[in-house]
C-alpha cells in the first residue's frame, strides 16, 4: 500500500524531487538551454483526455509543458482509438498519445494527422477462457471489446489478421464497457476480452481468465510501439517550435513514468484509478524505450496488418511519406541523452 507521504505529494513536488535525486540529467535540457531556443509560437496547447492508465505521460506532462512556455494547457475529452484520432484531426486537440492503428485508419481516409514519435509498447493483453489458448482459437468465439473502432477492437483485428483470421466473419464482437466484459468473461458468457490498463491488472488480481497474448512480452507485438504521438497537421506546420517543445515535454514525461513509477502512479490514482493497478501498469509498460524502438518500423508493421484486414487501402510507404514527421524526434534523441 502507498504511504501517507505518497498521498500528499503534488505534481510539482514530484517533478522537483526528481531534479533533487538527479533525474535532471536523464531528462536532458536545463532551463538555460530551453531559454536559448525560439519560444513557442503559441502559449496554448490542447491535449486529449482518454480513459486508461497507459497514456500516463499525457497527465504527468502538464507542468513540463508549462516549463516549455505553454501557459494555457487544456484537455479535450474523447474516447480512445478512432474517436481520439478524429478529435485530433478536427482540431479539438493539437497533440495526443493514442494507439497507432486508429491514427493510421484516419490518416488513410485523408484526415490531417501527422505522427511524430513512439512512446511505449506493451499495454494490451488478451484474456480468454480455457477454450482459448491462442489467437487462432478465437474462430467461432465471442470476443468483448469496448466498441467497434476502439483501440481494443483495432488491435485485436490486427492480431487476428496476422494469424489469418477474417475479422468480419470468424468472430462475434460483443461491445460492452470494460467492466461489463470482465464480468461476462468471469461468467463464461464471452470467450475472450482484450484489455489495456487497468483491465489486465484487475483480471490478474481477481484471477479471471487466462493470458493468451501479452503485447508487452509476446512477439511480434512487443517489438513495436503501441502508443505513439500524433498531432494535427496544421498545428505542426504553423507552430514548429511549439510542436518540438510539446513533444519534448511528452517524452520527458514518459521518462518520468519509468524513473519514478510510484510518484506517477499517485498522480494517476488521483484521477480516480486504483493506486496498486496504476503502479503495476507503470512498472510493466516500458516507458523508457522511446529512444530505442523504431517509430517508422511500427508504422510499417501496423500499416501492413491493417491492410490485411481491409481497414486501410494505402501502402505503408504512402502512409510514412505523407503522414510522418520524424525531424523533431531525431533532434530530441540527440538533446535528451541520459
Amino acid at each position: 500500500m502507498h504511504s501517507q507521504r505518497d498521498r500528499s505529494w503534488s505534481r510539482r513536488e514530484f517533478l522537483s524531487a526528481l531534479t533533487v535525486v538527479g533525474a535532471a540529467g536523464v531528462l536532458g535540457l536545463q532551463r538555460e538551454s530551453l531559454a536559448a531556443e525560439p519560444p513557442p509560437e503559441t502559449t496554448q496547447i490542447k491535449l486529449i483526455e482518454i480513459t486508461g492508465i497507459c497514456i500516463a505521460p499525457q497527465y504527468v506532462v502538464k507542468d513540463l509543458l508549462r516549463d516549455e512556455g505553454f501557459t494555457d494547457v487544456q484537455y479535450f475529452k474523447a474516447g480512445a482509438g478512432i474517436a481520439t484520432a478524429k478529435a485530433l484531426a478536427a482540431g479539438n486537440a493539437d497533440i495526443s498519445l493514442n494507439f497507432v492503428a486508429p491514427f493510421l485508419i484516419q490518416m488513410d481516409q485523408g484526415d490531417p494527422i501527422v505522427l511524430l514519435a513512439g512512446v511505449h509498447a506493451g499495454c494490451f493483453v488478451l484474456f480468454g477462457t480455457e477454450r482459448v489458448r491462442a489467437v487462432r482459437d478465437l474462430k467461432g468465439k465471442t470476443v468483448g471489446v469496448q466498441a467497434l473502432g476502439s483501440s481494443q477492437h483495432v488491435f485485436l483485428a490486427s492480431m487476428m489478421a496476422y494469424v489469418g483470421l477474417d475479422t468480419k466473419k470468424d468472430v462475434k464482437w460483443a461491445t460492452h464497457p470494460s467492466a461489463e466484459s470482465i464480468r461476462l468473461l468471469a461468467e463464461g458468457k464471452i470467450d475472450a476480452f482484450l484489455g489495456f490498463p487497468p483491465d489486465p491488472q484487475e483480471l490478474r488480481a481477481k484471477k479471471i481468465g487466462r493470458v493468451v497474448v501479452d503485447s508487452g512480452k509476446d512477439r511480434p507485438w512487443s517489438q513495436y510501439f503501441c502508443c505513439m504521438v500524433g498531432a494535427n497537421r496544421d498545428f505542426v506546420r504553423q507552430h514548429p517550435h511549439a510542436t518540438k517543445r510539446a513533444l519534448r515535454a511528452l517524452l520527458k514525461a514518459s521518462s518520468l513514468c519509468a524513473l519514478e513509477p510510484q510518484r506517477a502512479a499517485r498522480l494517476i490514482a488521483d484521477r480516480g484509478y486504483n493506486y496498486d493497478y496504476s503502479l503495476e501498469s507503470l512498472r510493466d509498460i516500458p516507458y523508457g524505450k522511446w529512444r530505442e524502438y523504431d517509430a517508422e518500423d511500427t508504422v510499417r508493421f501496423y500499416s501492413l496488418r491493417l491492410h490485411e484486414t481491409s481497414m486501410i487501402k494505402s501502402s505503408p510507404q504512402k502512409i510514412i511519406s505523407q503522414g510522418t514527421d520524424w525531424r523533431f524526434l531525431r533532434e530530441l534523441k540527440k538533446e535528451l541523452k541520459a
